[in-house]
């Protein structure tokens, strides 16, 4: 039988693993056989990640990656990777009338600016292997015009083209990087914000195959973290339940 997608003997960080995506794609990514460095900016959290994990070998690096000493602290204490998933991030629903410039540099450090530069952490301390996936957690919010998410939806389209220019200048090292766009699925950053329960439901019903699980993110994950996917690379990976379909 082919264990192509399989990532035992893979060494995996996971940013943002302290909670919604991150925590599922990380007790995923661990049923799998990967060994894992979880990170993010709460420790009582991350351990509770931690214990979920299937498996041993795992590590927890609590940092905040708006910080240059945290960045730093975590590349050299990384092992050499073969995945990862850049997945920390924020979101403010409001409205272009009502964002101040505060918000939108909070937003954009931590769901582009940081991502960025641990990517450059890691490169530049030689920590990601050749033959390597690294993959971004987007949104559709980049691809549609969603209301209320101009701060949230630049800052994912930023990523979709980093992604592009990365998968470019990372090809002659057979360094491959993606992004996944989901849709909206039910985690505790969407019930942590001004989106009511009723306004959540609404919105699912602008969805074919109705509501995504933080699972269905988690599987594709392991799909472009895997040798499966050994040929692809520059792509956005639109797990969405059919949302795009209708815009």
């Amino acid at each position: 039988m082919s264990d192509s997608f399989t990532l035992n003997n893979k060494k995996v960080l996971v940013s943002g693993a302290s909670s919604g995506i991150g925590k599922v794609i990380s007790k995923k990514l661990s049923e799998q056989g990967a060994s894992l460095i979880i990170t993010g900016r709460d420790e009582t959290r991350l351990q509770e990640t931690l214990i979920s994990l299937e498996g041993e070998n795992h590590t927890l690096i609590l940092a905040d990656l708006t910080k240059k000493d945290d960045l730093q602290k975590l590349a050299l204490d990384c092992e050499q990777l073969d995945g990862v998933i850049f997945c920390a991030g924020i979101i403010h629903y409001m409205s272009a009338k009502q964002l101040d410039l505060s918000s939108l540099e909070d937003i954009f450090n931590i769901n582009f600016k940081s991502q960025i530069a641990l990517y450059q952490q890691l490169h530049i301390n030689k920590r990601i292997k050749q033959n390597a996936s690294l993959v971004f957690i987007s949104s559709v919010s980049a691809l549609s015009a969603v209301p209320a998410t101009l701060a949230y939806s630049a800052s994912k389209a930023a990523i979709n083209s980093a992604v592009k220019v990365l998968a470019s200048e990372l090809s002659k090292l057979r360094i491959r990087v993606n992004s996944i766009s989901p849709g909206l699925v039910e985690t505790p950053l969407i019930e942590k914000t001004v989106l009511s329960k009723e306004a959540f439901e609404k919105t699912i019903l602008k969805y074919p195959l109705g509501a995504g699980k933080a699972e269905d993110i988690a599987n594709a994950a392991v799909f472009l973290l895997s040798d499966a996917s050994r040929w692809i690379t520059g792509i956005d990976l639109i797990v969405d339940g059919g949302y795009m379909l209708r815009q």
